[in-house]
């Protein structure tokens, strides 16, 4: 049950699908927050910038944003579920290009605090071709993923248990984006 009440039923919109319904001025803003930063057109596909948020969110043990945005990750890219599970088990020997690794370790560093991010990861990025927007792009997807987990945790949200449930609202992310559900 949510620390407050939602005005719902919390498993009817779960995590912060209820948190964005509960609070539309709020809610509105971050949803176009979340589509600018992992649907917008990017040198980084869609599959990619979902993974960093999924191994965010997993690094910060946010139940609900790890098992969503591992399914919308999952529905990008090749080979699914089994890539997405191998990059969160360890992204240093999962079968990812050299410059998402690198992407991933600035992430992973930017969750532990902005300072970690090092002059050396920079450079490890870009000499495995990274951009500067997809180095910018991937310390805003990792600090606002912060952002969002402590959202939906320091509130109490439900999370569904059933792979099922997070990948039938991948396929709704997929189409229609982070909006309003139509």
């Amino acid at each position: 049950m949510a620390h407050i009440d939602l005005g719902f039923d919390e498993k009817t919109l779960p995590g912060i699908v209820g948190l964005l319904r509960y609070r539309p001025e709020t809610g509105g803003p971050l949803a176009a927050l979340a589509d600018a930063l992992l649907r917008a057109p990017n040198s980084l596909s869609r599959g990619e910038r979902e993974l960093i948020a999924a191994q965010v969110s997993a690094l910060n043990e946010c139940a609900f944003c790890r098992d969503s945005h591992s399914a919308v990750a999952a529905a990008q890219l090749e080979p699914g579920m089994a890539l997405v599970e191998q990059v969160r088990a360890d992204p240093a020997t999962a079968p990812v290009s050299p410059k998402l690794r690198a992407l991933l370790a600035i992430a992973a560093a930017t969750r532990e605090s902005g300072h970690a991010v090092t002059p050396a990861l920079v450079a490890d990025a870009r000499d495995a071709g990274a951009t500067d927007v997809e180095i910018h792009d991937t310390v805003l997807i990792a600090a606002a993923f912060c952002m969002f987990n402590r959202y939906v945790d320091g509130l109490g949200t439900f999370s569904p248990d059933d792979p099922a449930a997070h990948a039938a609202s991948a396929r709704r992310i997929v189409e229609f984006g982070y909006g309003p559900r139509p």
